[in-house]
């Protein structure tokens, strides 16, 4: 018990003073600090316990702590509080790591950047720790790749952008992040970028240490689909380590996915070290120069990593071309939508989801006609017979779906995976995650339900969820999206029925939400 109680006594002990730990920054910046900010004093003096917060939802999780959304009594602040349990931080020996994570926040609180979850105050009772910081209302990056899969060019590089700003203020101070990664770039109120977890990060030594990689030997640390391969080889790191994330990152946005993809974690670090990935069709070629030249194995020849004073030569790079740095933090993020340059034409696919509200709802011959930007003439339309109203696809008798399900239990190869619904419509479609396409099955049933299964393996992948909000969009007569509350689904039909699985969809759609 005895080193338990030690334990806990030094993550307990002098709670506002964990930068007072003898470490030699390697800037002027801070070599010029003499005392602390008055941010800081006022921080100091304003001792908090767990009974000055309402504490809310739960908006993340680790292995040793808990965040949560929270509201100062007195004030009526929302902020994020990070509770961490004592006993979890000793078991999971991370007493250095909280230390050293409240040791940069504070470092940042002294030096202060846009693009940085801020840290208000700490404090701590019996069995916990609490780190009180701003609340990014707008969640982590990662949800908002995988909804339109794909950032296009504007998003990327004002996304890219902001990243680069970071990595170079927190490179100024003398610290490197080692596990940045889309999950750790949360996004304000304004959409704004706010580098959050530096549980794994490093404060260098010295200045020598900011262009040459490091040579102290490190546990591992920071995840398979970003960690740079110095880190796997010889287990150490440098600010170029973060540049080799970033180059992750920007393919990422731009592809949907990470470049080194595997089953396994140890399968993903041999792609690592070998610089085994591609590039898929249609990735921008300005942003692939960049990615190529952020991605490479010797830490001293990525770009950027002999600069000094800052990131020069990738703020020079033609994927960065007339960015506002100075002011990027104060400019309006650009909406994000999906965009995929997927045909053999290089038609741009941008989602026109958001359309103007004066429009004529529906999605009829003359709406699918407008969608698709085919002119009928006036005198056409105009003459044009009414066709009779077609019989809804979910007008079925009893008697005829027990008669229907039983011959598509007997006849369909399919059956076996729509759980015992009724298939109102199937085909093989292309289902695309940013760049990379899928041949799946697409299976429309009752339920309602929209399953997707490998047709190969002939392996359930997975479901689109439904919901009223669920809106189908044709985009040609090929490709179409299912936009969710949560993601939008790229789809290509090589038959060219976009436009009748999105008449279809919409029509189960309004059948079984009631709506007219």
């Amino acid at each position: 018990m005895t080193s338990v109680k030690e334990g806990l006594q030094t993550i307990s002990q002098h709670p506002e003073s964990v930068k007072s730990a003898s470490v030699t920054m390697p800037t002027p910046v801070l070599s010029s600090h003499s005392g602390p900010s008055p941010a800081r004093m006022q921080q100091q003096q304003a001792k908090k316990s767990p009974k000055d917060f309402i504490f809310g939802k739960l908006i993340g999780e680790g292995s040793f702590s808990m965040v949560y959304l929270a509201k100062d009594i007195r004030s009526g602040k929302e902020y994020a509080i990070k509770v961490c349990e004592k006993i979890h931080i000793l078991r999971e020996k991370k007493q250095k790591a909280i230390m050293r994570e409240k040791q940069i926040m504070n470092i940042l609180n002294d030096h202060p950047s846009p693009f940085f979850i801020k840290l208000f105050c700490t404090f701590q009772d019996t069995d916990r720790l609490y780190f009180v910081m701003s609340y990014a209302k707008h969640g982590e990056l990662l949800p908002y790749i995988i909804k339109v899969g794909s950032f296009d060019e504007e998003c990327t590089r004002f996304y890219g952008g902001e990243i680069l700003l970071a990595l170079e203020h927190l490179h100024k101070l003398g610290i490197i992040h080692r596990d940045l990664k889309p999950e750790n770039i949360l996004l304000n109120e304004q959409m704004h970028v706010q580098i959050t977890d530096f549980g794994s990060a490093k404060v260098l030594d010295s200045i020598s240490d900011l262009n040459t990689v490091n040579a102290r030997k490190n546990s591992f640390v920071g995840t398979a689909q970003y960690v740079s391969p110095e880190m796997l080889t010889d287990k150490s790191a440098a600010p170029s380590s973060d540049l080799w994330a970033m180059g992750c990152i920007l393919y990422q946005m731009v592809s949907g996915l990470p470049p080194f993809q595997a089953s396994t974690e140890y399968l993903i670090f041999q792609k690592v070290i070998k610089l085994e990935y591609d590039f898929p069709d249609g990735f921008h070629p300005e942003a692939k120069d960049l990615v190529q030249k952020l991605l490479v194995i010797e830490p001293s020849q990525r770009l950027g990593a002999t600069d000094e004073g800052g990131y020069s030569s990738i703020k020079g790079h033609s994927f960065f071309k007339d960015m506002p740095w100075e002011n990027l933090h104060k400019k309006t993020p650009p909406r994000i939508l999906p965009y995929l340059p997927g045909t053999s034409s290089n038609e741009e696919l941008r989602s026109q989801y958001h359309v103007p509200d004066h429009l004529e709802p529906g999605l009829e011959d003359k709406q699918m006609t407008r969608l698709l930007g085919l002119a009928l003439h006036e005198e056409e339309e105009e003459t044009k017979l009414k066709p009779a109203k077609k019989p809804s696809i979910l007008d079925i008798s009893p008697c005829e779906m027990a008669q229907r399900l039983e011959a598509q239990a007997r006849e369909n190869s399919w059956h076996r995976f729509v759980q015992g619904n009724l298939i109102l419509k199937q085909g093989l479609v292309d289902k695309r995650k940013g760049l990379f396409a899928r041949r799946r099955m697409l299976l429309l049933t009752t339920g309602p339900h929209l399953f997707y299964v490998d047709p190969v393996g002939m392996v359930l992948k997975g479901e689109i969820p439904w919901s009223p909000e669920l809106r189908p969009e044709p985009k040609n007569f090929k490709i179409f999206f299912v936009h969710t509350p949560n993601r939008t689904y790229y789809l290509e039909d090589p038959e060219g029925y976009a436009l009748e699985w999105c008449r279809v969809i919409d029509e189960v759609r309004r059948a079984n939400y009631k709506i007219q």
